[in-house]
Parts: C-alpha cells; sequence; structure tokens
C-alpha cells in the first residue's frame, strides 16, 4: 500500500488520538488508559519528530519521539512511539514510519532512539529490529493492566551510524 510520510500537526489529532486509542484497547501496546488531550501530547513530544502516515487525506498511522531526560546530556537520545490503525497494520506502514522517523531524528541530531515495547507485542519488536533496532534487556512486571496482569517490558535501541560517538 502505498503511503504519503508527513509531519504531524494538531490538525491531524482527532485521527491520530483514534489510532492511540486503538492501541490503548489491545492491551499490548502501552501502559496508558486514556488518550492524553492535544496539549498535554504536544508538551511531552519533541516537536521536530512527529510524522503520520496517510492516504487519501486519511491518517493511517503515527510516529513521534519523547524526550528521556530533561537533562543536557541525554539531548541526543529519545524515546519511540509508533501506533499503526489496526486495519492498516502488516501493510508496511509501520516500516515507512520508522524508517522516515529515524532519518527525521538523525537530521535532528538524535544519536540513540530507544523504545520499550510490551513483550507480548511481537509485531512492534519485529518492526523495530527490521529497522536496526537490538534488544538491550528485558524490565520484568514493569506495568501492570487495567485488568490487574503485569507484563514484562522488552527494551530496544537503535544507535545512529551517522550522529554522535559511533
Amino acid at each position: 500500500m502505498n503511503c504519503k510520510i508527513e509531519k504531524m500537526t494538531e490538525r491531524h489529532w482527532r485521527e491520530v488520538s483514534k489510532i492511540y486509542l486503538e492501541g490503548i484497547n489491545t492491551g499490548r501496546s502501552t501502559f496508558q488508559t486514556e488518550v492524553p488531550k492535544w496539549p498535554d501530547w504536544d508538551n511531552s513530544h519533541i516537536k521536530s519528530c512527529r510524522l503520520i502516515a496517510c492516504l487519501d487525506n486519511r491518517v493511517l498511522g503515527w510516529a513521534a519521539l519523547s524526550p528521556i531526560s530533561s537533562r543536557c546530556v541525554y539531548a541526543g537520545v529519545a524515546e519511540v512511539s509508533i501506533y499503526i490503525g489496526k486495519e492498516y497494520r502488516g501493510k508496511g506502514m509501520g516500516t515507512a514510519l520508522l524508517k522516515n522517523l529515524i532519518k527525521l531524528s538523525e537530521q535532528s541530531g538524535f544519536w540513540t532512539l530507544q523504545s520499550a515495547v510490551i513483550k507480548e507485542n511481537t509485531g512492534s519488536i519485529a518492526l523495530h529490529k527490521k529497522c536496526g533496532f537490538r534488544k538491550i534487556g528485558i524490565r520484568e512486571k514493569l506495568g501492570k493492566m487495567n485488568n490487574g496482569l503485569w507484563h514484562d517490558v522488552v527494551l530496544m535501541e537503535r544507535r545512529s551510524k551517522l550522529v554522535g560517538v559511533n
């Protein structure tokens, strides 16, 4: 499926938030229980690294970076969020989004991208590996879902070959 990758803006938030809610409802994409309001989401994500995949003006998925720390020594390290609409999963959207987000992150000076993926989310783990991330560990029983079940989280990272110390 050919999709267009473009910068995410506030005008996309209604569709982006619906896709985010679909991820929440899977019970394996995030420990979040509700979609934040735009101002909260906007303030917690890096403005230069937000993308959507779209087709015929429909948002099919999104990806964005969040800072991992406010300390200046971690200015080049960010955490990846990536969500694909349920009817578009497995069609290449995730790969297109993540590869473009990696390129954009390097243009913005990021040398390390990290992801914390719920262990049962095998599709996301495979996507990250396909895009050059490696598994660096597992945090056991890191978070609990509303149903009371604890979940392990797979820690993954990708080191830039273009930015930072190699």
